[in-house]
Formats: C-alpha cells, structure tokens, sequence
C-alpha cells in the first residue's frame, strides 16, 4: 500500500495587496479567451496571482510556504455564485462565476487576516 502524507500549507506570504472597487474586481477577470472565476471567502470577493514557479518558490512549496504575487480584493457581504457587471464598454451585462472557498483553510485564514488588518 501506498504511504500517503498530508501536508498542509503552514505560511502564505502576501506581496500586496490592492482594494479595488466592485467593477473594477469583474472587469479585470474578462479577457479574450473568457471570464475568470473570482472567489469568495468569509465576506471577501478577491483574485490572486501567484509568482512563476522557479526553483527557489518550488522549494518553498514543498516545504509549505506559497506566495501571492498580487491579491486584489473587495468586500461582497453575501456570497454568490455569479456577479454581474453592466459593461458600457461591451453594451451588455457581463457575468462573472464567483467560487466560495469557504471550505478552504487557506482562505478563510485569509480573509481572517485581511479582515483583521482592515482595522
């Protein structure tokens, strides 16, 4: 049988972080190929982008450290499943899918900290 080890993510290093109006949060989730997702977590509607996997961050990975490069970020009260942005540029509703990471250690310590260092 397989030996199987879990090992969770012990720090998240967050280089900025960048509170945008609602609008600006969905229009910057559009792009040629498509919409994409947001997530919600604990009151907390935000992307992120990570740093290029190079040796140096895969190391930190494997030793349970993950770095967001960027997190931009805006307060949604209530979680759901899509928002909707009224685009004049596109003259039409855009709807982007909004994931709730709720479930996710990660993110909930997240919006936990930002939350707390909103203050």
């Amino acid at each position: 049988m397989v030996d199987i080890t879990y090992s969770p993510v012990r720090e998240l290093v967050v280089h900025e972080v960048v509170k945008v109006e609602m609008d600006d949060l969905l229009r910057e989730r559009i792009t040629p190929a498509g919409n994409m997702p947001l997530y919600w977590c604990d009151g907390v509607l935000f992307s992120f982008s990570s740093l290029p996997m190079t040796k140096k961050i895969v190391d930190d990975y494997i030793r349970g450290t993950i770095h967001w490069m960027e997190v931009h970020y805006s307060k949604m009260k209530e979680y759901a499943p899509v928002a909707e942005l009224n685009d004049e540029h596109y003259n039409s509703v855009l709807k982007i899918r909004v994931i709730d990471t709720s479930k996710s250690d990660l993110h909930r310590d997240f919006a936990k900290w930002l939350n707390k260092s909103l203050k």
